[in-house]
């Protein structure tokens, strides 16, 4: 008896350190903007079950639309979401004049990813991402006859032999670029910049037209790596009449073995049910520095609206749905198992499952995660994205892409943060 009391007393304390998530009135409603396209549909299904089980109305809108384009056009509308999904840049933007300070809310307490302006906490992490080759280590292994080892391709030498090998093998083109702006602008390209020891003071530098991109080690040496990808890139004859979910498809099954990507890829590779093996490797590159890790942190954070058009209700409710992402069962699956995101929070322990999202936490855990450069400029996806795309078509060469790079940075003011 005295046992099974003080199992009950334990089990009380702990459901009393869990944060209270009161009720909601019935008719409180609250809007989201998510700008995470690959999960959509995840974030849709989950209003519908949240609504039903707390009682508060829940719509979630996606645009396509730049983020800071989309919300500069909600706020001059006068019609902010409740809670928004933006980048980490958005958040220094817009928090100090949009967003409600979250310092007080207990989750901030587990997690080292939050948002901070002063000392408001502005920014709840929605994930932790990060960017590397994704592989299908079963088309690998079954092409060459031999068990693939990731570790063992660091160096553009040591990967070129293995492409050759998968096209002496049969494996036609063992690669799969994808051409979107945001690929190649906002994730490839952006890692010349974010392998700095001072990135702030090498876009500077691209700004004030002192760099000399096209003797650059760092550019060339990511360059070198690109180059690989598109010679070996299956679509190499077409590349940006590609589409996306046809690359995904094809690394899905195996009839190609890389793509460059992230672990938000995963979203998208599940909807065709790989039986494969697959995994994130960092990008190889004949740089010792940064062929052992990969460019990550949080990626995408909530803000909660504090504006007069937003009640005193709302954002309660608002708090409490983000509460419920951190501290309850529901919340914690809805993260890791529906979206496959890598939580940002160290109180969730559900494992990881998708094989992408385990790559990412493993190099969490071993601290080798570059930082994020979270302060592109809106345009940047756009312009320096059709550079990369008339490299990876062949109309231009690397020289010129360097110049067009220098020309978008010294017309482009750096975002100040």
């Amino acid at each position: 008896m005295k046992k099974a009391v003080s199992m009950m007393l334990a089990a009380a304390m702990a459901v009393a350190m869990i944060p209270a998530i009161p009720a909601q009135a019935a008719d409180v409603s609250i809007t989201i903007f998510n700008s995470k396209m690959e999960i959509q549909s995840q974030m849709e299904e989950m209003a519908a079950e949240y609504s039903a089980e707390k009682g508060v109305d829940v719509e979630v809108y996606y645009s396509s639309d730049t983020v800071a384009a989309h919300m500069s056009t909600r706020y001059a509308s006068n019609e902010p979401y409740t809670i928004s999904m933006v980048d980490a840049k958005d958040i220094y933007s817009l928090g100090p004049d949009h967003a409600v300070d979250l310092a007080d809310q207990d989750w901030v307490k587990e997690t080292t990813q939050a948002i901070t302006v002063g000392d408001a906490v502005y920014g709840f992490p929605v994930c932790v991402e990060a960017r590397g080759i994704i592989y299908n280590k079963t088309a690998i292994e079954d092409t060459l006859g031999e068990e693939f080892n990731p570790e063992d391709y660091k160096t553009n030498e040591a990967f070129a032999g293995l492409l050759d090998a998968l096209k002496e093998n049969g494996m036609d083109a063992p690669v799969g670029v994808m051409k979107e702006d945001w690929s190649l602008a906002g994730h490839f390209i952006a890692e010349v910049y974010e392998t700095r020891d001072d990135v702030d003071g090498f876009v500077a530098s691209l700004h004030d037209g002192s760099s000399d991109l096209i003797n650059d080690e760092r550019f060339n040496t990511m360059l070198d790596t690109f180059d690989l990808l598109k010679e070996n890139n299956y679509a190499a004859d077409a590349p940006v009449a590609a589409v996306r979910e046809d690359t995904e498809l094809y690394l899905a099954e195996g009839e190609v073995a890389f793509m460059f990507g992230g672990n938000w890829d995963w979203s998208v590779l599940a909807e065709y049910d790989p039986e494969a093996e697959m995994g994130m490797m960092p990008i190889p590159q004949d740089d010792d520095a940064y062929n052992t890790k990969m460019v990550g942190g949080g990626s995408k954070y909530f803000f909660i609206d504090n504006s007069d058009n937003t009640t005193d209700e709302q954002r309660e409710a608002a708090k409490d749905f983000l509460n419920w992402l951190v501290f309850e069962d529901g919340g914690q699956e809805f993260l890791v198992d529906t979206c496959a995101l890598v939580p940002a929070f160290s109180n969730i322990e559900l494992e990881v499952t998708d094989p992408l999202g385990k790559s990412v936490k493993a190099y969490a855990d071993a601290d080798a995660l570059i930082g994020n450069y979270n302060y592109l400029p809106d345009d940047h996806y756009a312009k320096v994205g059709a550079n990369m795309q008339e490299y990876l078509k062949g109309d231009i060469d690397r020289e010129t892409l360097a110049a067009d790079i220098e020309a978008y940075w010294q017309a482009t003011a750096p975002v100040e943060h």
